[in-house]
């Protein structure tokens, strides 16, 4: 049976004073005298209720200040998690990199975590268990055992701009290095130089052996020879380029301009050019790589190959997304084009 609110106020017609218990549908019903189901569908707005009955019912519910229960409220299905790791220092490049996969996240309704490496004994299965779909890695050098760690948890793996020849396997996203070393090249050649030196990274790196390829090829395709000591590798770092322009500027003919395999680089042989006393482009004439801020704001500003470093990072965020759904993919490897921007860092000769 029903329990009714036998309170003064409940007969009375009023409003219940403050601290009283909450009116019913069961209280409405007893004092409109119809079913409680009746009152149910007059809250919930049912057109089979007869018009004299429904008023009352209504009257009474606004009398009695009758408040519907608020409905549990379904819980939001969590986000899809994707972990992107990055070793080292954050920088312009790979903030960059971020940048594009923070961006295609917020669009697409994807949480990201950003963390550096960690190689314990379960990482890989840890990052499963905190709800991680995939994994991107940034300029990764993967080993055997990092990738039967992730095959074991059966987290999908996604590399971008990989450091190393991506294994068969292992899907990734990076842009057309040798295009865009091909294209610097042309484009000194162009401006009448002929004594090109090439700043690298690391040797074993697959995007500096792709720059350096491109660069050999635009050499070869005008004969123009390109001596032993022209072609020096080193970091991907400011040091890197400094060291190695001092070193170029001291052979007999030195050259008089520079591909560097990055901006760090570029900017590196710029500053040693001017403790030298060389003006940048109208001594030495020097090409980057990357197309970071650092290219924008540099004194000169750089010329330098652009390498679309937000759109890879979207890229990226999408096929880790397809990886973790099951989807299969039609390459395991995606190239995005590069673009080679001219500034104030290169003249003719």
């Amino acid at each position: 049976m029903a329990t009714v609110d036998r309170s003064p106020a409940a007969g009375s017609g009023k409003p219940a004073p403050a601290g009283a218990r909450r009116t019913t549908l069961a209280v409405v019903a007893h004092l409109a005298g119809v079913s409680v189901a009746t009152v149910s569908k007059v809250v919930n707005g049912r057109s089979d209720v007869a018009p004299g009955t429904r008023s009352r019912v209504q009257e009474l519910l606004r009398r009695h200040e009758y408040v519907a229960p608020v409905a549990r409220r379904a819980q939001p299905a969590p986000l899809p998690t994707i972990e992107v790791q990055f070793a080292g220092d954050l920088k312009p490049y790979v903030a960059e990199a971020l940048g594009g996969v923070v961006d295609a996240a917020g669009e697409l309704g994807v949480a990201v975590v950003v963390s550096q490496p960690d190689r314990g004994p379960r990482w890989a299965r840890d990052l499963v268990s905190t709800g991680r779909q995939a994994l991107i890695a940034v300029t990764s050098v993967y080993t055997p055992a990092y990738l039967d760690a992730l095959t074991q948890a059966g987290l999908p793996l996604v590399v971008l701009d990989p450091q190393h020849q991506p294994h068969s396997d292992v899907n990734s996203v990076g842009p057309t290095n040798f295009a865009g070393g091909f294209a610097a090249t042309q484009h000194l050649l162009g401006l009448g130089h002929h004594r090109i030196a090439y700043l690298g990274g690391p040797a074993v790196a697959a995007a500096n052996q792709a720059r350096v390829h491109g660069y050999r090829a635009a050499m070869e395709a005008k004969k123009v020879p390109v001596p032993g000591a022209y072609v020096r590798s080193g970091e991907f770092t400011y040091e890197t380029g400094m060291l190695g322009a001092a070193a170029l500027l001291d052979l007999a003919e030195p050259p008089t301009a520079v591909f560097a395999a990055n901006d760090e680089i570029a900017l590196g042989v710029v500053e040693t050019a001017r403790t030298r006393g060389l003006r940048v482009p109208e001594d030495l004439s020097v090409v980057g790589f990357d197309d970071t801020l650092l290219a924008r704001v540099a004194s000169p500003p750089l010329t330098t190959v652009r390498q679309p470093l937000r759109e890879m990072g979207g890229v990226a965020l999408r096929t880790a997304l397809r990886l973790a759904v099951g989807e299969k993919l039609e390459s395991h490897h995606v190239e995005l084009a590069t673009e080679l921007v001219v500034r104030a860092s290169t003249a003719p000769i």
